[in-house]
């Protein structure tokens, strides 16, 4: 059955359970109907997915992998800020008239940085350092800048990626380890979605670099579940859980830049009903 199911299962009943409810607090988000969004909440939840034994996509209902996969390059490769250049309709609540997020995401993906080695922006760092520089412990990126935030129509919730690179006794190739933070995430909404987006990114980070794909690492600081979303979670963590798919990627592709959503599958993907309408708060 797929571990990635049962994490998430275990994951919710500790929320539902342990967390702690903000109904009556000081709270940003509100709902369509102008009500304020509460949540019950659990602090610093720390889940961790072996890359090379599963792909992380759940089977209790099933993530729209491509679509993911299509927002990750849109931050990673095409370093946009503009939702004209994205596939979804899931940024449209917090773009302006001419389809920009601000200063946020791809934004910052896409500022040059001057380091000895000469201008680089952050992903052609990491790219850089996975190839010359495998066994450093430097090898990060942030989007949370502080002297932008007030340009930026949302936040970054996911915000930092750390790449660890280990050598596995008995392999010829390195091994790529990655560690997500996140400030802030949207359970129901958007936790497997996340989770899809960066383990698809350490595999094509891995591929272009050589290197067989590890751990990924995922850090929330507030994993929160909304008011109006538990009866939707009580229902999902009830549901049987399905064997995991198996994910296929392109093996021609050597270069990060030249990927696209077609050089990604799930084979075998089955999984329960979808969980249609769901409520989200701005």
């Amino acid at each position: 059955m797929s571990y990635a199911d049962e994490l998430f299962k275990d994951m919710c009943r500790d929320i539902l359970e342990n967390g702690v409810s903000t109904e009556g607090e000081k709270v940003r988000p509100k709902w369509e109907d102008g009500s304020y969004a509460y949540t019950i909440k659990k602090f610093c939840v720390v889940n961790r997915y072996d890359l090379s034994k599963e792909f992380p996509a759940l089977t209790l209902r099933k993530t729209a992998y491509k679509k993911a996969i299509d927002e990750i390059l849109w931050i990673w490769q095409k370093k946009s800020n503009n939702i004209n250049d994205l596939g979804s309709h899931i940024w449209d609540s917090w773009a302006d008239e001419d389809g920009s997020i601000g200063k946020a995401y791809g934004y910052q993906m896409g500022v040059k940085h001057i380091y000895k080695e000469g201008e680089m922006d952050q992903v052609d760092r990491v790219l850089y350092d996975l190839k010359h520089n495998p066994y450093s412990r430097r090898i990060m990126t942030n989007i949370y800048v502080h002297q932008d935030l007030h340009e930026m129509n949302l936040y970054p919730c996911a915000y930092s990626m750390t790449f660890n690179v280990t050598k596995k006794e008995g392999h010829d190739k390195l091994t790529l380890n990655g560690i997500l933070n996140q400030r802030s995430q949207d359970i129901l909404a958007a936790n497997n979605w996340n989770v899809v987006q960066y383990a698809a990114l350490l595999h094509m980070f891995a591929q272009v670099s050589d290197m067989e794909v590890g751990e990924f690492v995922h850090v929330i600081a507030d994993a929160h579940i909304y008011d109006r979303h538990i009866p939707h979670i009580k229902e999902l963590i009830e549901r049987p859980s399905l064997p995991a798919p198996t994910f296929k990627m392109n093996p021609d592709v050597k270069k990060f830049y030249d990927f696209t959503v077609d050089d990604f599958t799930l084979e075998n993907y089955e999984a329960g009903p979808q969980i249609k309408n769901i409520p989200v708060a701005v």
